[in-house]
């Protein structure tokens, strides 16, 4: 399925172009919208310092990424819903692997895309008031690319314990992120026969 592949590094090229830190580290009040649309400069400097080196220095680039988007998306939250109908049934640590696989598994597989970043055009197109106490929000924005356009939603929600937004989930040209990643959960366990130590041991974020 190389097109669904290609299509999720889309999702993840512009996952991680526009939730990168686009806003200080202290800054708790900026909206979605605006965390969504300004330019982001830090993680095209992480892309400009590792591109030459690259691949020599892969894991540095992959540390680097992971530092710069641990902040604004709810990885903890996204493995929990990928690991669907079994997510009350796995242990602390189980989930706590799980969670640590999932993370590291999209910035390896989805950050190797990046390094050929090129510049895509990206639009919002969706920006409106908030309501009084709104915790969570849909940001659709548009990818358009050498005559293509991708039409994108984010799933943001306000974290209670930071007062920070978080992208929870992700959807571009009805391809829905977390959808395909629990199906892919789902699917490895029922093979198993419920061997899910041995499904998170192997877990892959390429698509199947």
């Amino acid at each position: 399925m190389e097109s669904v592949k290609l299509s999720l590094r889309t999702v993840f090229l512009g996952l991680l172009v526009c939730l990168a830190p686009m806003v200080s580290a202290g800054d708790t009040k900026a909206d979605p919208f605006s965390q969504i649309e300004q330019v982001t400069v830090e993680l095209l400097t992480v892309i400009g310092q590792h591109s030459e080196g690259y691949p020599s220095n892969e894991q540095a680039y992959f540390t680097a990424l992971t530092e710069l988007l641990d902040q604004h998306i709810d990885f903890k939250y996204i493995a929990k819903q990928v690991t669907g109908p079994y997510k009350s049934s796995l242990t602390k640590a189980q989930s706590t692997l799980f969670e640590t696989k999932f993370r590291n598994g999209l910035m390896e597989t989805y950050g190797r895309g990046l390094v050929g970043y090129g510049n895509e055009e990206i639009v919002l197109i969706n920006r409106s008031a908030l309501k009084p106490g709104q915790r969570k929000v849909s940001v659709k924005q548009e990818i358009r690319s050498s005559g293509a356009v991708y039409p994108m939603e984010y799933s943001m929600a306000l974290s209670k314990r930071t007062g920070k937004w978080k992208a929870i989930n992700v959807i571009i040209n009805g391809i829905n992120l977390r959808d395909i990643f629990r199906s892919q959960f789902v699917n490895a366990v029922q093979r198993s026969d419920g061997g899910i130590d041995a499904v998170i041991a192997g877990w892959s974020t390429e698509a199947e």
